[in-house]
């Protein structure tokens, strides 16, 4: 992904509250809670977190930008959802997972190597085609 070349096609958005309404959607629930921004003053973001060796409360004031950076950072994308498991679905619980197999007495299938899949065929002559090279993506309109 950090290889490709990106195309940002970045419109004008108003006043901003409908790009506002749009990330306020990825705010709630999110490893970052409203209640942690403690100030706006136009051009920096002021907030709390915890910090990770003492576990005390600190706060931290970064310009806007940096802060939607370290934001947009968490967001998921497009056709991913964010999903926790907890209980014996998790990945600390493997000890059960595996009680749990055991005393249905499943029988896990080995793990094979994923076969290639044959390169597509040509609709006229039905002969095996090859990637000869690629186009380069368009700007938007």
């Amino acid at each position: 992904m950090w290889s490709l070349d990106w195309v940002a096609d970045v419109q004008p958005v108003g006043r901003g509250e409908s790009a506002l309404k749009y990330l306020a959607a990825y705010v709630y629930r999110t490893a970052f809670s409203a209640e942690r921004i403690l100030g706006d003053d136009g051009r920096s973001i002021t907030f709390s977190y915890r910090h990770g060796r003492s576990a005390d409360t600190r706060t931290l004031r970064l310009p806007a930008e940096c802060f939607l950076h370290r934001f947009l950072q968490h967001v998921v994308p497009a056709g991913f959802q964010r999903v926790r498991y907890f209980g014996w679905l998790s990945a600390a619980a493997k000890n059960k997972w595996e009680r749990i197999l055991a005393l249905l007495d499943c029988k896990q299938p080995p793990l094979t190597a994923p076969t290639a899949l044959p390169p597509p065929l040509c609709p006229c002559c039905h002969k095996p085609m090859r990637l000869v090279g690629t186009l380069a993506r368009p700007p938007p309109r």
